[in-house]
């Protein structure tokens, strides 16, 4: 299951939606999703004139255009239109133009973060209504109780941990580039990669450097294995709408570095270390200074501290969103007020 599948279960699944009725839309197959994507919702649609569509992880056909006050959209992030390079050729074909129409002529968006707001913000009407809902993040890998990680002496391998699918997005050669620096500057470091491989081609596959694991998919308790004997967590993606992995990890205190960016910023504050993931010597320099510090002993209780406090944002998140349901965008405005009155940011993009 993609972290994109574990948020739309999660946020908008009946005992979520309580007490409002719920029907899921399910299909079988590519051809059967297609249908029921491009045709099965504007029928629903016309037939139930009361009801609110959810999109919680892929956009709205155009054909519900003539509808789009009762549809909400949950965008997970905007790579589909700002990293065409990265797409797969389906990805351009399908989803792209679709996502583009939705952002263009849609009326309620729910984002994952500030980052993704603001990104949709920029390209949708100025009329819609574009809110927070973070989902909650649990401790799916089952790390919450790790405090036996073995910490880092000098002269020993660094263990460097990535979670994601093997695509071009992830950028992967980076995170290889950024080990290798290591080793050649006489630190020995290994990486270890969970995930399946995707779309793209990847030269490393093929030949891979000594250092470099890759586990393939691995169910929650192998991810914990590996995690259990890893130092920190090294994310080198080019796009995110979130990270949900990096936030999963710190349930067990895993450090985390990532690229220098507002998503990174907003989702680790001060929990992680940011890099410039295309200067693979200085990126590496960093992490060796970071997990060298005397500092680098907190970090585990700053990383599940920081988690914690996302959670209870996706907490007051999930408030707003049930009063929406019950009094329309209203409910966001005066929750919106209200926050600006006491010098605190707003719920709305």
């Amino acid at each position: 299951m993609t972290g994109i599948e574990r948020v739309a279960i999660d946020l908008f699944r009946p005992e979520t939606l309580q007490p409002h009725p719920v029907t899921l839309i399910r299909s079988t197959g590519l051809a059967g999703m297609i249908a029921a994507q491009q045709l099965g919702f504007p029928i629903r649609m016309l037939r139930d004139r009361s009801a609110l569509f959810i999109f919680p992880g892929f956009p709205p056909s155009p054909f519900v255009a003539l509808h789009r006050q009762r549809c909400i959209t949950y965008v997970h992030d905007t790579f589909l239109l700002t990293r065409p390079e990265d797409l797969s050729w389906k990805s351009r074909l399908y989803m792209a133009p679709s996502f583009a129409f939705a952002l263009r002529f849609g009326r309620t968006f729910l984002v994952n973060s500030r980052t993704t707001g603001e990104a949709v913000r920029a390209v949708c009407s100025r009329r819609a209504l574009v809110a927070l809902l973070r989902p909650p993040v649990h401790d799916v890998f089952g790390l919450s109780d790790l405090f036996a990680r073995p910490p880092y002496e000098a002269g020993s391998p660094i263990r460097i941990l990535a979670i994601g699918t093997i695509e071009p997005r992830k950028d992967y050669p980076a995170a290889i580039a950024i080990t290798a620096a290591l080793n050649a500057s006489g630190i020995p470091a290994e990486l270890h990669v969970v995930g399946r491989v995707g779309w793209g081609d990847h030269a490393f596959l093929g030949a891979r450097p000594p250092f470099l694991t890759l586990h393939g998919y691995c169910d929650d308790a192998e991810v914990r294995r590996v995690a259990a004997q890893c130092h920190l967590l090294l994310s080198t993606s080019k796009a995110e709408g979130l990270g949900l992995p990096l936030l999963e990890v710190q349930h067990g205190g895993l450090p985390i570095a990532a690229p220098s960016g507002p998503v990174f910023s907003e989702v680790l504050g001060r929990s992680g270390l940011l890099i410039d993931t295309t200067q693979p010597e200085k990126a590496a320099s960093a992490i060796l200074s970071w997990i060298s510090s005397k500092d680098f002993a907190a970090v585990p209780s700053i990383s599940r501290a920081n988690v914690a406090s996302w959670n209870g944002l996706a907490a007051q998140d999930a408030v707003h969103f049930s009063a929406f349901l019950k009094q329309g965008a209203t409910a966001y405005q005066n929750a919106r007020d209200a926050l600006i009155q006491h010098g605190r940011k707003g719920l709305t993009c």
